[in-house]
């Protein structure tokens, strides 16, 4: 895919010269590491990509460094290479939301397959963060008697309900929940409880 960059991490520069070349011969921006933090190190622009992880890097092995790739929010998807693959390894990676375990010597077939489905999952990733930002965004012009409302909405209450729990009109909880559906730009109640599960909105319990 046009636009995309596939990362290698691998302490065996050998297999970071080859599988690159392999890679760019096919069209592939590639960038390469031989080592765990310099890949958190690097600036990882917003397009697609994966990483092709070998598992056993010295300091930060292969599923640490996942690990710490969801904790820093680093959304690559992950195919794993090994030379001392086995089941259980596999069985662990693939539990962990990696794309593939491919074990050395692995085909050039394996492999491209392997990264066209992790571009794949990254262009569904990509999409629905670019849609929680939008409507994160549209959040941040409520007012916090608007946000408010909006929580209870997602809860799936009623303007009585609200105006009742409030202690205050039920014409200006209809005014409030106008304003929210507006500014969220929400055509139905429906949609605007999907977009507070979306943006992981917490209901609030006030």
């Amino acid at each position: 895919m046009e636009n995309s960059i596939i990362y290698v991490v691998d302490d065996d520069e050998s297999v970071c010269r080859s599988v690159g070349l392999l890679l760019k011969a096919h069209g592939y921006k590639v960038q390469t590491f031989t080592c765990a933090a310099d890949f958190l190190a690097f600036k990882h622009p917003k397009v697609l990509s994966c990483l092709i992880l070998d598992i056993r890097i010295p300091h930060i092995n292969g599923f640490a460094l996942q690990e710490l790739m969801a904790e820093q929010g680093i959304l690559t998807p992950v195919i794993f290479i090994s030379g001392y693959g086995n089941i259980p390894m596999s069985v662990k990676a693939m539990k962990a939301g990696a794309i593939d375990f491919l074990p050395k010597p692995f085909t050039s077939k394996e492999l491209l397959n392997a990264i066209t489905n992790a571009l794949s999952k990254s262009k569904v990733q990509n999409k629905t963060q670019a849609e929680i930002a939008k409507i994160r965004e549209r959040i941040k012009t409520l007012s916090p008697r608007e946000l408010e409302v909006f929580h209870f909405v997602a809860q799936g209450m009623m303007n009585k309900n609200i105006a009742s729990k409030r202690g205050t009109s039920l014409q200006t909880i209809k005014v409030h929940r106008g304003r929210v559906m507006q500014k969220m730009q929400a055509k139905t109640v429906t949609e605007l409880i999907g977009f507070a599960k979306i943006a992981g909105i917490t209901p609030s319990t006030k």
